[in-house]
Parts: C-alpha cells; sequence; structure tokens
C-alpha cells in the first residue's frame, strides 16, 4: 500500500511540473530600417535580447517613413531608425518619452564602374549629384519615404535640383535598400546607400563601385553623409496591446556596453571595418 502511494505520488508531481511547462516568451514588436535587417545585424544581437529576457522579437523592416508610422500607430513597441529630425519630431509629438543614440554608419553613393558622368572621386555627394543630373545619367532612388530617401531627397535641395522622374533619368522605385541596389547594377545606374548595406552585398553587385564616400567612414570627405541610427519606445497610452515594459528593456540593452561591443564588432572579420559604429554614450 506504501509504495502505491509513494507511485502515485511520483505521478501527481510529474503532472503539476507538466501542468506548469517553461514560461510562455514575451513578444516585442521591433519596427525598423531595411538596412539593420539587410546587414545581417538584428540576426548577430538579437538572440541575446531573447535569451536574456524570454522573448521573441517581430521584426518588421520597412523604410523608416514606415517604421515611424508604425509607432505613431501603435503598431509596434520600440522602433529603430535612422532620420533624426523625424526621430526628434516623433518624441516632440508625445508617440514616445525619449530617443537614444544607439550607433552610426555612413552614406555613399555608387554608381556604375563605367562613370558616365564621371564624377567618381568628386568629395561631396551634392557636388556628384549636380554631375549626373547635368548629363541626365540614370539615376535610382528608393522613393519609398525611408531615411535613405530623405537623405537623397537633402542632397538634392542642396544640389538646388529637383530631379523630375518624368526626365527619364530619374527612376523612383518604391523599392527597399536591397531591391534598389539589385536594380542600379543591373541597369547601370547611379544610387544613394548606406555602408552598412552595401558591404555585404558587393559580391551580387559586380557593375557597382564607390563614387563617393571612399573605401571607409574614415576616408568619407562629405560630413553630411554621416548616418547615426536611433531607439525610441512607444507610448504605451496608445493602446493596450503595447508592451511598454519590454520596449524599455530593449533600449538598454541595445544601448548597455555589452550590446555596443557587439555592434562595434559586427563585420570586423569579413569586411575589415565596422557595419556600425557604437555611439550611445
Amino acid at each position: 500500500m506504501r509504495k502505491l502511494f509513494v507511485v502515485l505520488l511520483i505521478i501527481l508531481t510529474l503532472m503539476d511540473f507538466s501542468a506548469c511547462g517553461p514560461e510562455e516568451p514575451q513578444v516585442l514588436r521591433l519596427a525598423t530600417t531595411t538596412s539593420t535587417a539587410d546587414s545581417g545585424l538584428l540576426d548577430a544581437i538579437l538572440p541575446d535580447f531573447e535569451e536574456k529576457n524570454n522573448a521573441r522579437v517581430d521584426v518588421v523592416a520597412v523604410g523608416t517613413g514606415q517604421a515611424i508610422e508604425l509607432g505613431e500607430a501603435g503598431d509596434a513597441d520600440v522602433i529603430l531608425v535612422h532620420a533624426r529630425a523625424r526621430e526628434d519630431a516623433f518624441v516632440e509629438e508625445g508617440h514616445g518619452p525619449y530617443r537614444r543614440d544607439v550607433m552610426y554608419n555612413d552614406f555613399i553613393l555608387v554608381g556604375p564602374s563605367t562613370d558616365p558622368a564621371g564624377v567618381q572621386g568628386t568629395p561631396l555627394a551634392a557636388e556628384a549629384l549636380t554631375g549626373i543630373a547635368a548629363v541626365e545619367a540614370l539615376f535610382a532612388s528608393r522613393g519609398d519615404d525611408s531615411g535613405t530617401h530623405t537623405k537623397e531627397i537633402s542632397l538634392w535641395e542642396s544640389a538646388g535640383i529637383t530631379p523630375d522622374p518624368a526626365g527619364g533619368w530619374y527612376n523612383s522605385l518604391g523599392q527597399g535598400m536591397g531591391e534598389t541596389l539589385t536594380y542600379a547594377n543591373e541597369a547601370g545606374a547611379y544610387t544613394l546607400t548606406d555602408r552598412g548595406t552595401f558591404l555585404p552585398m558587393r559580391e551580387i553587385l559586380p557593375n557597382l563601385v564607390v563614387i563617393v564616400g571612399g573605401d571607409s567612414i574614415d576616408t568619407n570627405q562629405d560630413p553630411s553623409l554621416l548616418n547615426p541610427y536611433g531607439v525610441i519606445p512607444v507610448d504605451p497610452a496608445k493602446n493596450e496591446v503595447i508592451n511598454g515594459p519590454l520596449a524599455e528593456e530593449f533600449a538598454t540593452w541595445i544601448t548597455s556596453p555589452e550590446v555596443q561591443e557587439m555592434i562595434g564588432e559586427f563585420g570586423v572579420d569579413t569586411f575589415g571595418q565596422p557595419l556600425f559604429y557604437p555611439n550611445a554614450n
């Protein structure tokens, strides 16, 4: 009888543990620019956050404009983007409590190795764009309201030029960075890209070379091509599904010394330089 009691007790104990099971992971909805995903950075660092917080990060990689709109609508818990003026406006308008610096890289102008506009090595992007427009050389614009597209528009403004898609040489694609680079490579077009996306794709872009920006951020002579990224938790008052505490934890995690070191090391072994430079401090 005693043995039967012990067996039943063991069975009941095992049933209790089975019923409890592992705790379900929390879900964090991260809206971010395509460059953080296309470069492979998120794949490299997010497992650390997920393990430490028993969380699953659902990444929506779109243009910065779309990522900001997702945050404004409360359809993301946190955003990681690169259009500083729009990020500041996001916070000022009450969509998020604060913005924190995370990292930076730089924009570069790339184009066909034949360089039909004769602008390779020009120190400033606006000057190169002036030369491209003068001969109406083919130009591929993302045209997707992304951070890169926003920067491109500002560079055309600096050059005093309003490119017209009806002219035939300026193509507004409405595509992400990877698709735009692929188009430029196949069509023989110039385009603006962030270096962090271009370097991992370079082997499949044999017809494209760096026109403005040099071989690394250290040789980029155009200060207007600096490309900072910021993280902003979305105001949890927008709706009840926003995971405010986990978004705050993500902002703290990605700006922590440990993760900043991970960001600074990413890409060095493969490309001889980081794809992003940490600057949370």
